[in-house]
């Protein structure tokens, strides 16, 4: 009997591993994914701009949805501001070109272009519309005093605030306002960009990529002006430059100007000097009084 139940074990054994190996040779592998549909690169993108109609911004305003999960609903990048740039205030022809440059790769960036790429030389214009409409906030410029150096003593954005103005004439550098304007608006004729109230990251960033002088673009004219003024900025000078554009701005900005009116609006009003009190006749007065007064009948 023990034998027997010994076969008797074995052999279910046998059929088990059969089975198994009958069900893993008769499983039918997972077929390829699909491949992903991607939209091609547009070298033409750029090109096709001068012939789109001029930017609506009603229409703008309805593709812009996409744009504000990282810009925001007006183009200041409230929602991050250290890491999406603002676009409010921009010109038309400004965020258009580097929508047209992001959909024909001439301006890398793996998070641009895949918004980019769908939009027609149209929606770019459209878009430009909208956001040229928008005011652009302003940040604060760093005070620090710089403590070593060709700058010691001077506060940080001051070194930006004199290259921005004046430039630097031995070296060879402009001033900023040259392009950008005294109050850093921009020019939206040759597309040179708004720079009042930028981020400090990003403008430094963009100096650095000019500063290495390479790029992507067929039409390299534009690339070409900033890397000639940034090819002799020093670190310090980059970054002192951003700072100072964050903080420039034309006008109050509407959130803090609102601060300071609460603010003004919550202080104690001062306490209101008492009336004039009537000053009590003098005795003098008070004879003239009894004197003018008509005298009683005397019966």
């Amino acid at each position: 009997m023990r034998h027997a139940r010994a076969f008797g074990i074995a052999g279910l054994a046998v059929l088990v591993v059969g089975a198994v190996a009958f069900a893993q040779s008769t499983v039918q592998p997972l077929p390829d994914a699909p491949p992903v549909e991607t939209t091609a690169l547009d070298a033409n993108a750029v090109a096709a701009l001068a012939k789109a109609q001029p930017g609506n911004p009603q229409k703008g305003a309805q593709l812009a949805g996409a744009c504000a999960a990282c810009h925001g609903l007006d183009g200041n990048a409230d929602i991050d501001p250290t890491l999406y740039p603002r676009i409010a205030g921009q010109s038309e022809r400004y965020v258009a070109h580097q929508l047209a440059l992001f959909k024909s790769g001439e301006r890398l960036s793996p998070l641009m272009q895949p918004f980019a790429l769908p939009l027609s030389a149209q929606d770019m214009r459209d878009l430009g519309a909208h956001f040229a409409q928008q005011t652009s906030g302003a940040g604060i410029a760093d005070d620090a005093v710089v403590e070593t150096g060709p700058y010691e003593g001077m506060k940080f954005y001051e070194i930006g605030q004199q290259l921005f103005r004046t430039g630097a004439a031995d070296r060879g550098i402009p001033a900023c306002m040259a392009c950008h304007g005294p109050a850093g608006a921009g020019n939206p004729g040759p597309a040179y960009p708004h720079v009042a109230g930028q981020q400090a990251w990003y403008s430094s960033a963009r100096l650095y990529a000019y500063r290495e002088g390479e790029t992507l673009e067929a039409d390299k004219h534009l690339f070409n002006v900033m890397a000639s003024v940034a090819k002799s900025l020093t670190d310090e000078e980059i970054e002192a430059l951003a700072s100072y554009m964050q903080g420039l701005h034309a006008r109050p900005d509407p959130a803090m100007l609102a601060a300071i009116e609460a603010q003004a609006a919550a202080m104690p009003t001062p306490a209101t000097p008492p009336e004039a009190m009537s000053v009590p006749p003098t005795d003098a007065t008070a004879d003239e009084a009894l004197d003018a007064a008509p005298a009683p009948e005397v019966q």
